[in-house]
């Protein structure tokens, strides 16, 4: 039995369980200590039809549901045409308890693999915000190596209209008029390799042209290397930037080493965390990030706790600080947060709440909310990665309940837009400018309950532009990078 722990949208462990197809190629990023997950009986459903599919992800929420009291039992698999759609039907009273917002999902193996081995995806390599009462679309950052920045598009380029050809191009304007986001997603149609669409755009000079892209492959950096970790001169003071789009594995892992070990070697103490866009990954990863921002702790000091339902409470973990070559002794942290900061971007900020207090700071808006992580059974055989909904995770004053974000929890937090009109990294940004205002003591407006919680849970304010995303993601990359085509 093999097992690795990771966060995706949601803090997440990954149980390979050699009864359900387990893959002996993920030993290679099994934290040592982690012990593993009880396994339920063999699967006595082996085949692939979608009624044995149905079946085994029926046994399995039966087995592991951390609210078994909120599952459906009497709904028919007969009356579903997935495998997903019987499981949302499962999960329905859970959902409307704001308790499994699509955290419950069947997904492909090959393709979690793929991605947080490595970060491959395929598009275009941007990731979009809109803003539907202006009617407007806007790049909020280009990934490198990919078809958009080849063409120069990146971070504040507007998309004035989308089309299959220069001769079939709809304004934005008129897709989000007709059917908001979701009718721009359909617009730039799947992430197939090699699938082309011509974009009118606009350049922050104002230039206007038409550009053609043809979607490819392209692994995503974790820590970009035109913005991703600087040393920002505040007024004389040296401060830490690190921005992290996502907790996948040995490239993030080097890049964050990298990163603290600069900043270590410049006697560096303040630092802001931007995880503005990121939307989850590897636990490991998590794990590490609160080892090199809090070197002056011990190993005696927990940094969270897992906590799974009473009946499987032999799996309960206390997860301890490990400091690293790389660690510096941060004094005061401001994470940069939005709506899609979630998972495993909330449990670092929420593991360094205890031992920082109000010298740490969520700044921009409030997070995600999701104080609850999955387990993951694999069948090999089909492809099949199912992540059930089986635990809850705590900092080290057993502090964990955040369905509605973290800022509520934090004595710190700064209000502040995400500025498109500056990159990531700059210091005039917005976000990153109100981070250094805390940092140096200065005043800042707190986030507040301002607007209205939409259908994915994020609290924003009216008229703001946000990452285009769908209210049920369908796969990994839509999970963990928000935004991403």
């Amino acid at each position: 039995m093999n097992r690795y722990r990771q966060f995706t949208s949601t803090v997440a462990i990954l149980a390979l369980l050699s009864a359900c197809g387990g893959d002996d190629d993920q030993t290679a990023i099994a934290p040592p200590s982690t012990p593993p997950i009880s396994a339920p009986p063999p699967a006595t459903v082996v085949g692939c039809s979608l009624r044995e599919r149905q079946d085994f992800a029926l046994a399995q929420l039966r087995e592991f549901y951390l609210f078994p009291e909120l599952l459906d039992l009497s709904v028919s698999p007969a009356n579903y045409s997935t495998v997903q759609a019987y499981i949302d039907a499962l999960v329905a009273p859970a959902r409307a308890q704001n308790r499994d917002r699509f955290f419950t999902y069947i997904t492909s193996i090959a393709e979690e693999n793929a991605f947080f081995n490595s970060g491959s995806t395929a598009g275009f390599g941007i990731r979009l915000t809109s803003n539907v009462a202006e009617g407007r679309v806007t790049i909020a950052e280009t990934f490198e190596g990919t078809p958009a920045l080849a063409a120069g598009i990146d971070r504040g380029t507007e998309i004035l209209a989308i089309g299959t050809s220069a001769t079939d191009l709809v304004t934005v304007r008129d897709l989000l008029a007709s059917g908001g986001s979701g009718a721009v997603t359909n617009a730039l149609g799947p992430g197939d390799p090699g699938l082309t669409r011509v974009l009118r755009v606009r350049d922050k000079d104002g230039t206007v042209r038409e550009v053609t892209l043809s979607k490819a492959k392209f692994n995503i950096d974790p820590v970009s290397d035109r913005y991703g970790a600087l040393i920002i001169n505040d007024n004389g003071k040296k401060v830490g930037y690190v921005n992290l789009r996502v907790f996948i594995g040995a490239p993030a892992e080097s890049d964050l080493r990298a990163a603290f070990a600069r900043f270590k070697a410049e006697g560096i103490t303040e630092v802001i965390v931007d995880l503005r866009y990121n939307g989850g990954g590897l636990v490991s990863i998590a794990e590490l990030l609160t080892n090199l921002l809090l070197g002056q702790r011990s190993s005696s000091d927990v940094q969270s706790f897992t906590v799974f339902r009473p009946e499987k409470a032999v799996n309960n973990e206390t997860t301890f600080f490990m400091p690293q070559p790389e660690s510096i002794s941060a004094t005061k942290i401001a994470f940069i947060t939005t709506g899609s900061s979630a998972s495993a971007s909330e449990l670092v900020a929420n593991a360094v709440l205890p031992y920082l207090g109000s010298n740490a700071a969520l700044i921009g808006s409030d997070t995600f909310g999701k104080p609850v992580g999955q387990i993951a059974i694999d069948r090999a055989q089909c492809d099949d990665r199912l992540r059930i909904l089986a635990f809850a995770t705590q900092n080290a004053n057993r502090q964990g309940d955040y369905f509605d974000g973290l800022a509520s929890k934090f004595d710190s937090t700064c209000r502040a837009p995400d500025d498109l009109s500056n990159q990531l990294g700059e210091p005039q940004e917005a976000s990153i400018m109100t981070a250094l205002d805390f940092l140096a003591g200065r005043a800042c407006t707190p986030i507040g309950t301002i607007g209205t919680a939409n259908t994915q849970g994020f609290r924003e304010d009216r008229g703001r532009s946000e990452l285009i995303k769908p209210a049920q993601p369908k796969g990994t990359v839509e999970r963990d990078l928000p935004g991403a085509y």
